[in-house]
């Protein structure tokens, strides 16, 4: 990354707002971008950042993406969208409350699902079982490939030109991708490493080793809590999973028994609703005690001490580790596993599965803009063209594509 010759300040802290940690991300030292540009006079490194993931086309195409539910099953479910809107708003509220720079939270928490495919994690896997021989498909990975190389919105460069940080929080969020061994870890501990992060282009130049910084740990536990909560309230608004069932689920239960004596009488809409949001929260709480109590053992005194550390500096406690897996557990048994939502997700796995093959078999079925130069092409390079062109799609439009190929397009209802 080549640093700009002038920095824009950093923004002034938000009205109640701590102080700027001193381990918080600088705007005003960021590494920079790969191709250099002039910077704004009136927005930081990192708010350009943010403004330019909620530009991009893979941000707007997230609308249209299974969270749980495909798309159509109902206006009032979860998409891919507003699930990372969710992120976003809890990453902020943490990174504020710890003194970290909002804006990169939130750039890193926007950015983190761009690469999901339709039809949700059914989708992910189908892609990565295709892939399996020539690298594999990981959504994370596919989220910087977008980030540095798919988006086209610019004259100057391929994808979005992002700062060094908010590309070390994409590929880094969950954790360090290589122990001190030098084996991957963590989520790649039992698969090779995707071959943008194995064999990084310029664009991504990220050290395998070592944590990314406080504020793209922000991002990722956030995403763990909005999952908790919002898969609770959708499973239980799509009558999958029974609200009288929440009552054995730790923590969760707690909540509800409270909702139940301080409000007698109250519609399961609005227990729900009210279970979800006091959820939220005692997460939140937790996570502010663990990493305030991190904080003072490690004290670190920079953003690049962040990184060098042993263990993640942003965390649950153990009761809120504790929780957070029985509400994941439940969750994958009641919703996750439910019949009907097996049901379709095997039938939206055979539609990406035959976009696949079809589109490997013959690359001119894609658009022009997409095949052109794939004549001569070998079979890893037209694998992967035709996994881009997938995991670009929105639900509706996988099935239009499917329906333009093939004559037994499912409904997924």
């Amino acid at each position: 990354m080549v640093p700009p010759e002038a920095r824009s300040p950093g923004a002034a802290p938000s009205a109640g707002a701590p102080a700027r940690a001193r381990f918080a991300s600088d705007p005003a030292a960021s590494r920079g971008r790969l191709v250099p540009e002039p910077e704004s006079a009136t927005r930081t490194a990192f708010q350009r950042d943010r403004d330019r993931i909620l530009h991009s086309t893979a941000f707007r195409r997230l609308t249209h993406k299974t969270q749980v539910f495909v798309s159509h099953e109902g206006d009032h479910f979860r998409t891919r969208l507003t699930h990372t809107l969710e992120v976003a708003q809890i990453a902020r509220s943490i990174a504020r409350a710890l003194g970290l720079d909002e804006d990169l939270t939130e750039a890193v928490a926007l950015a983190h699902d761009l690469g999901h495919t339709p039809f949700g994690h059914e989708g992910e896997d189908v892609l990565d079982r295709c892939l399996a021989g020539h690298g594999g498909f990981d959504h994370n990975a596919q989220s910087l490939r977008i980030v540095t190389r798919l988006e086209r919105r610019y004259a100057a460069f391929d994808g979005l030109n992002l700062s060094w940080e908010a590309i070390e929080g994409i590929a880094k969020h969950n954790g360090p991708l290589v122990g001190a061994d030098g084996r991957p870890c963590g989520r790649y501990a039992r698969r090779p490493l995707p071959p943008i992060l194995a064999n990084p282009p310029a664009a991504v130049p990220v050290p395998p080793e070592g944590f990314a910084s406080a504020e793209a740990q922000v991002a990722a536990i956030a995403d763990d809590i909005a999952y908790d909560a919002h898969d609770i309230d959708d499973g239980t608004r799509a009558g999958l999973v029974p609200v009288a069932a929440l009552a054995d689920v730790p923590l969760v239960g707690d909540l509800y028994a409270g909702v139940r004596r301080r409000h007698p009488g109250l519609d399961d809409g609005r227990l729900v609703a009210e279970v979800v949001r006091e959820l939220v929260g005692a997460l939140v709480d937790d996570v502010l005690a663990e990493s305030r109590r991190r904080i003072a053992e490690d004290a670190p005194r920079s953003a690049d001490d962040v990184r060098a550390g042993t263990r993640s500096l942003i965390a649950f406690g153990p009761a809120g580790e504790a929780h957070d897996a029985a509400i994941k557990t439940f969750l994958f048994a009641s919703l996750y596993r439910h019949p009907k939502v097996m049901a379709i997700r095997a039938e939206a796995g055979q539609v990406v599965t035959d976009l696949y093959r079809a589109f490997t078999a013959d690359p001119t079925a894609m658009p022009p803009a997409w095949c052109a130069d794939l004549a001569s092409a070998d079979e890893g390079t037209i694998a992967r063209r035709a996994a881009d062109y997938i995991a670009g799609m929105t639900d509706r439009f996988a099935l239009s594509e499917h329906r333009r190929l093939f004559d037994d397009t499912p409904d997924l209802r």
